[in-house]
Formats: structure tokens, sequence, C-alpha cells
């Protein structure tokens, strides 16, 4: 084989832009989606997911101890915080209509709370613990061990109230009634675990997908997974994103600056890049599966948070990951 050598990486570039990547799709059809398939397997998955949740709850909460000092015991066992959370986010209302609704199935599940006590749930550290135990358990009983990934970022609307009245009387000017709602952002990296579609890591952050990605890498030092392969957009196309993953296959799509320098797995990918493009381009491609659970998980649970605390949005956030991974057993 021939070195690799910065020019190989460009002329590639140029042939990709120029033909090669419209020779690519022409190579590869589309599916067309059976809804009514989907519409059956969803149902499949439901009655599964409904069958393992107390069960992994338990297991999840089982061994949990904590410290709490000194005055009154918290009214809920933590396994009863745990299904009270998960549920609020499955049914997608706010925390007053969830407490009404506990109210409802009070007499079936013994849990009658106020909209305020299921607020709190989202900042509650037991509660964290039990979810990260939950995460586990999920992974493990699907046998995930060394795994070929994708991974993405995508986005979440917030609507978080805030008095703008000290603010507009410094600007000496009248508050306006569009201006009682502030409109944020919510940033959230997942690592998808390609043969069985459930999320290996993930983290979120409020000011940009980098720092959601950062913390989806510190997830991923927490739990005892391989990464066999990796293939992210052009956003992480640096040697540096690379590094994170060592011993794994690397594939993404170079920058017009890219070299051959920058560590193995980034030597490796520029090789597959350069000199074998259309498998790695297959590979590459491979992401739309991100965008696809993604698509899917919005549609179950909505574009928006309702949360407004940072730690609240993150835990909503992980609730949701956990369901999907829960439809996938």
């Amino acid at each position: 084989m021939a070195q690799l050598r910065e020019k190989h990486i460009h002329n590639k570039l140029k042939e990709l832009e120029e033909f090669l990547l419209e020779r690519y799709k022409k190579q590869v059809k589309q599916k067309e989606k059976n809804y009514a398939e989907y519409e059956k397997e969803f149902k499949k998955r439901f009655r599964k997911a409904m069958e393992n949740l107390n069960p992994l709850i338990e297991k999840a909460t089982r061994t949990l101890r904590f410290y709490r000092g000194k005055g009154d015991k918290p009214a809920l066992r933590i396994e009863q915080k745990l299904r009270l959370l998960l549920l609020s986010q499955l049914a997608g209302k706010s925390n007053r209509m969830m407490a009404y609704m506990t109210r409802l199935f009070s007499l079936i599940t013994g849990i009658d709370r106020s909209y305020k006590t299921i607020e709190r749930l989202y900042s509650d550290k037991e509660v964290e613990a039990a979810l990260f135990n939950l995460w586990i358990l999920i992974l493990k009983k699907k046998n995930i061990n060394e795994v070929d990934t994708c991974g993405d970022a995508t986005g979440f609307g917030l609507f978080i109230s805030k008095h703008y009245s000290s603010y507009v009387k410094k600007l000496k000017d009248k508050a306006k009634d569009s201006e009682n709602t502030k409109k944020s952002f919510a940033y959230k990296f997942s690592l998808l675990d390609l043969k069985t579609k459930m999320y290996v890591c993930f983290g979120t952050s409020l000011i940009s997908e980098a720092k959601a990605f950062h913390k989806a890498m510190e997830m991923l030092k927490e739990i005892d997974i391989k990464i066999k392969s990796v293939r992210l957009d052009r956003y992480y196309s640096f040697p540096c994103y690379s590094k994170l993953f060592p011993g794994a296959k690397f594939y993404v799509i170079p920058r017009k600056d890219s070299t051959p320098g920058g560590g193995t797995e980034w030597l490796y990918a520029m090789r597959s890049f350069v000199w074998d493009t259309m498998n790695h381009l297959e590979e590459y491609f491979k992401r739309n599966n991100s965008e696809s659970c993604f698509g899917g998980d919005k549609k179950m649970f909505g574009w928006k948070v309702r949360q407004k605390r940072v730690d609240r949005i993150d835990t909503a956030l992980f609730c949701r990951d956990i369901w999907h991974n829960l439809f996938r057993l």
C-alpha cells in the first residue's frame, strides 16, 4: 500500500464532491417504511416494556442504601419514586396533570402525590442513582458488551418562564406579553449500538453539542462496554475525537484541511476513506440509525422538555433514553 499523504485526502474529497457521493446514493436503495408493520411492532414492544418495567425497577433499587441522617423519612420508597418519574415522562403530561392522574390511579398504585413532589423527583440524588442502576441492568439484560456504534446529537425546545420586570425597568421600557417566556434549547448527544438500536451512553448541555458529547464520553467511562467501531459526523472530524476511542475503527468524512497525522485510529480512518471509499461511505452512513431513533423518540415524547433547572432537564432526557432502551429489550 502506498504511503498516505495529505494530497490523497484532498483529491478524494474533491472526487466525493464531484461524483462519488452521487454514485454511492444511486447504489443504495432506500426502503419504504411499512407503517402498519411499524404499529404492530410498536404495540409488541410496548407490552414487553411494561412487563419488564417493575422487575427491573425492583432489581435496580434492591441493593441501594442511602444515609439520610436525622429527620422525617421520605414518604415514597425509592422504587415508587423511580416508577412515578418514568411514568410521568411516558405520559408526557405536566407535573400538575400527572399529579391528578396519580390521584386517579391511586387505588391501583398506592401513590397519591402533589405536582411539587413529582417535580422534586427530577433533582432527587437517590432517583439519579437508581436511574443509572436501571440503565446498566437494561444493557446487561441485552448482553451488550462489545458494540459497533454511531453517534449524533439532537435538540429539544425549552420554555423557561422568567420575569423581566427588573430588566425592563432598567431599560425604561415596557414589558411585552411575548417576553414573559424565554425560549431556550437543550442539546443531547447519544451513542447508539447498531445491532440492538439501544443507547449506550448520553450527555446533555444547554451550551453546545460539544459539551453534550463530552458528558456522554464521561458516562461511557463508567460502564463496562468496549467500542469496536464508531461513526460520527463532520463536526467530530478531528484526530482528537478518534483518540477517545482507542482501538476502535473510526468512520468520518474528513474536513478539507485534514492530514494523515493524528494517531493510529485517525490514520486508519483516513486510509479507509482514501483507499476503500465506497465501503467507508457505507459504514459512515449507518449514522442514519441515530437520526431514525431520535425521530421515533420525539414522536413518542415530543420535541420539548418541561423542566426548567439544568439538572432536571438532564434527568428528563435520561428517562426518555431509558424508555427508548426498554422498548428494545
